[in-house]
């Protein structure tokens, strides 16, 4: 019996319904709506961050043709309020921010890389993923939560352990950042650690290498890369944050020679004073200044973090 000259045509390419040729027209209708859209929206994001940027950078520099460049960043007066004597001096702030930084890392390192590495290690099953979204949901904590444990919680904690007159210093603005950092430092190293083949590992095994031996000597000097971007990431985090070390470091302009002094960061300082400053003033471009600095060290930290991963990536 002779066969249907339509039946030795594949379904792939038969000819199908106006009904199927509507819905393959609605489909990519769809597709380039959706295109559009997110191109418009890419499109816009972009003008709107360099507009931003724009401004700041006109206002910041309008303010420094006025003024000496290195008075402004390496004098510890920042008085800008005064009648007399108007004085604006970035130093205390940018080593108040340092400092404050700086502790938070030293304090995170050790929690973030243990934590990492017990994660991607050790954990298996329901215990890692319900780890992961316990770092997961304590990055998400807002910056104001963080504050307040630090003001309400650690603030008498340090008073009563070290029997100093007040709580709200470096240590404990450093202690709060530092726990708002490891989470994401966290996040990237355990990633990091997950990314090292598991050839390198079954190779030291078989070499007769123990669990330690082979995290310390194989793991680890094959994710160093990706451990440093964490860390930078961290440091980014640090440098960026207002509202925690505007309630936790006692808010003092002071270069510090103790954990237990009170310090005042370069974000703290633009929230707490632009709301109040008259637009147009000095002290409305100095403010803009100290943010066009902040912009400046964040993005060359993000930017260093952004190249390591990439580099690992390509490796």
């Amino acid at each position: 019996m002779a066969k249907n000259r339509n039946d030795a045509v594949p379904a792939a390419i038969a000819p199908g319904s106006s009904a199927d040729y509507d819905k393959i027209d609605l489909a990519w209708l769809t597709d380039k709506a959706v295109y559009v859209i997110v191109f418009i929206g890419g499109v816009s994001a972009v003008v709107f961050i360099l507009s931003v940027f724009s401004f700041i950078t006109e206002q910041g520099l309008e303010f420094l043709s006025t003024m000496d460049v290195k008075e402004f960043f390496t004098s510890l007066a920042w008085r800008p309020t005064s009648d007399s004597h108007p004085t604006y001096g970035a130093l205390a702030l940018i080593v108040g921010t340092a400092s404050v930084t700086g502790l938070a890392v030293l304090l995170a390192i050790p929690f973030s890389l243990g934590a990492a590495i017990f994660v991607a290690e050790f954990a298996t099953g329901k215990v890692r993923e319900t780890l992961k979204i316990l770092i997961e949901l304590l990055a998400a904590i807002p910056s104001v939560v963080w504050g307040f444990i630090g003001l309400s919680i650690l603030n008498p904690i340090i008073i009563d352990v070290f029997n100093v007159p007040i709580g709200l210093n470096l240590l404990n603005a450093g202690v709060i950042l530092g726990l708002m950092a490891a989470p994401i430092m966290t996040s990237i190293a355990e990633d990091a650690l997950k990314a090292v083949p598991d050839h390198y590992r079954e190779a030291a095994e078989a070499m007769g290498a123990t669990k330690w031996q082979i995290i310390w000597r194989v793991v680890l000097p094959a994710g160093k890369k990706g451990l440093l971007a964490a860390i930078l990431l961290g440091v980014g985090r640090g440098f960026g944050e207002t509202m925690a070390v505007l309630m936790c470091s006692g808010h003092s302009i002071n270069i510090p020679t103790s954990i237990f002094d009170s310090v005042r960061a370069l974000t703290a300082s633009i929230a707490a004073e632009l709301g109040e400053t008259a637009v147009g003033s000095e002290h409305y471009g100095a403010l803009f200044t100290l943010g066009i600095f902040l912009f400046i060290i964040t993005f060359i930290i993000n930017l260093t973090a952004d190249l390591v991963v990439n580099g690992i990536r390509k490796r």
